[in-house]
């Protein structure tokens, strides 16, 4: 389970974002550190059963703030990222723990721009097999709809009235479900997690056969 502990330290955190502060409950921090991590490794224990995970990130707690207008030198949260093994697997899972913005995320953050010109082709060609997933029951009930950055008109070389330009212009491509304080302390959250993550793999098959293959289907592996 995530402790409240975890939780109550963030909300602290997040009041008196400063070095003196933080140096002062480090001891503090540490063992909440490791309660995380704990957390986030017995959830990449559980994505590797049914999915095949190459690498588990847990972010540090200390902000580069060096080309950032807000030097807080501390971020007010604990995030943890999942990447699938590529060239197959493509897409990542997330989970960021942050007092009333919890939340658990996956799918495509910051596509290079050949990924993305591949994902957009794709849509302009036929967008009926991305929108069956998406309008899926399980897809609606977890995730609501595809969120993400987006241009407010077409990208270059596509047409703005084209029916699939809703999903054209959008430059990230993630389903997120959010989580209350209350429901991250229930013994229940990491299960939820993992149906959270599971209800994802329609998506992620369908996008890691879009970006491994050609127009025409074929295999672009090497």
């Amino acid at each position: 389970m995530v402790s409240k502990e975890i939780l109550d330290f963030l909300n602290l955190l997040s009041k008196n974002n400063n070095r003196e502060w933080f140096t002062a409950n480090k001891t503090e921090f540490q063992k909440i550190e490791k309660q995380a991590k704990f957390f986030f490794n017995e959830i990449g224990n559980q994505l590797q059963k049914s999915d095949s995970i190459e690498n588990i990130q847990m972010y540090r707690i200390y902000r580069d703030v060096r080309f950032s207008k807000d030097k807080s030198p501390y971020k007010n949260y604990l995030g943890a990222w999942y990447s699938r093994t590529k060239p197959f697997f493509r897409g990542s899972y997330y989970i960021h723990l942050e007092p009333g913005n919890c939340f658990v995320e996956g799918g495509f953050w910051m596509p290079n721009a050949e990924d993305l010109k591949r994902i957009r082709k794709e849509f302009e060609l036929d967008d009926s097999e991305i929108r069956e997933i998406i309008n899926s029951s399980d897809f609606k009930k977890y995730f609501g709809t595809i969120r993400g950055e987006e241009l407010k008109t077409a990208p270059k070389d596509f047409d703005k009235s084209h029916k699939a330009i809703d999903l054209i212009r959008k430059k990230q491509f993630l389903a997120v479900r959010k989580f209350t304080d209350a429901e991250v302390l229930d013994k229940s959250f990491n299960n939820e997690v993992f149906k959270t993550f599971v209800a994802m793999r329609p998506y992620f098959d369908y996008m890691s056969d879009v970006l491994t293959t050609n127009l025409n289907g074929e295999s672009i592996i090497k």
